[in-house]
């Protein structure tokens, strides 16, 4: 079975590294405009709800799917450590 993690590949490591960079870069840019316009917005307890369901739903993917919290679990790894990424705070349906 072929992997497709981006950290398997070996095929250019200059022009991996390039890419990178790049979208390290682009992600500062758009991420400041993201802030700029969402920063003065007030959050509803209906807004607040469908945050914490979103959350629900990344912790199941993470748990379910993330290979590095898959393989931490499976090795015997530091628990707090592997759940620290988790959002403090979410809800299931």
């Amino acid at each position: 079975m072929e992997e497709y993690f981006f950290d398997y590949k070996k095929d250019n490591w200059e022009k991996n590294f390039n890419f990178v960079k790049d979208v390290g870069l682009e992600f500062i840019k758009v991420f400041n405009e993201i802030i700029s316009k969402k920063n003065k917005i007030r959050w509803s307890k209906k807004d607040k709800e469908m945050q914490y369901f979103k959350r629900g739903r990344y912790v199941e993917f993470n748990l379910l799917y993330d290979r590095g919290t898959k393989f931490g679990l499976q090795t015997g790894g530091n628990i707090d450590a592997i759940l620290m990424s988790l959002p403090p705070l979410a809800k299931w349906k």
